[in-house]
């Protein structure tokens, strides 16, 4: 819940002809559902995708406040489901989010799906099964994933300036995918998209990318400073897209 209108206009200005540069970086922005519309009509002839942060899993009706996949189609080509942050402030528990990957996955959007624990799981020693359970559920009676991308973000690293260990990341990822192949088959694991999310910036970032088992980053606060965004978009280039 950042920036006003006109400053996410300014933003998307500021960044966008750097952007333009890099081609072998798919690269997509996820702003508030009131810059949507004219981020998207800034982004309408470039190579940069939109994604929006949230959605509701009702197609329409009488949901005041809720926006709907139906309603993002035109815009969007991701919608991020599942954050940390929808799932403690907001309750959203594992069900609701299985309904609104399906209500994304049926309008032909595609989710970013969001897994992470707390430094209490971690400390516990139970992150593994803290994440295949969260993706387990969180994929449910799902059949088809199509192009989902799953983003692993641990709960006590996101804005708090404190990093997951690459190696630690890697194993995470290892898990996630071979959770993915066991639901859906080698195949479809081999070619999903890992990101990783968590205190990215322009000083850490090549350290993960350098990785072949993180194919991303979410990124966060970052994404709000246009020179450190372009700087984590070039780092992500050179590692090889």
């Amino acid at each position: 819940m950042n920036t006003t209108t006109s400053q996410a206009i300014a933003l998307v200005k500021e960044m966008l002809p750097e952007l333009e540069k890099i081609t072998s970086v798919e690269v997509a922005i996820c702003p508030p559902f009131v810059s949507l519309a004219p981020v998207y009509d800034l982004l309408a002839s470039s190579c940069v995708y939109l994604g929006a942060q949230n959605m509701y899993f009702e197609e329409k009706g009488a949901f005041t406040g809720e926006v709907s996949a139906t309603m993002l189609k035109p815009l969007c080509k991701y919608v991020i489901i599942g954050h940390s942050e929808r799932r403690q402030l907001f309750a959203e528990s594992n069900e609701i989010i299985n309904q609104k990957l399906k209500q994304a996955l049926q309008a032909g959007i595609i989710p970013i799906l969001c897994l992470g624990e707390t430094l209490k799981h971690r400390q516990a020693g139970v992150a593994r099964e803290t994440i295949t359970s969260q993706l387990k559920s969180s994929l449910g009676d799902i059949r088809d994933i199509g192009s989902l991308v799953i983003a692993y973000e641990p709960i006590w690293a996101i804005g708090s300036g404190i990093n997951a260990e690459v190696s630690d990341v890697c194993l995470m990822m290892d898990a996630i995918r071979t959770i993915v192949s066991d639901i859906y088959g080698q195949a479809t694991a081999a070619n999903i998209r890992l990101l990783y999310g968590g205190s990215v910036n322009s000083q850490n970032a090549s350290d993960y990318l350098a990785s072949e088992t993180i194919d991303g980053a979410l990124v966060g606060g970052a994404s709000l400073k246009a020179e450190q965004f372009i700087s984590i978009v070039k780092q992500a280039e050179r590692a090889g897209g």
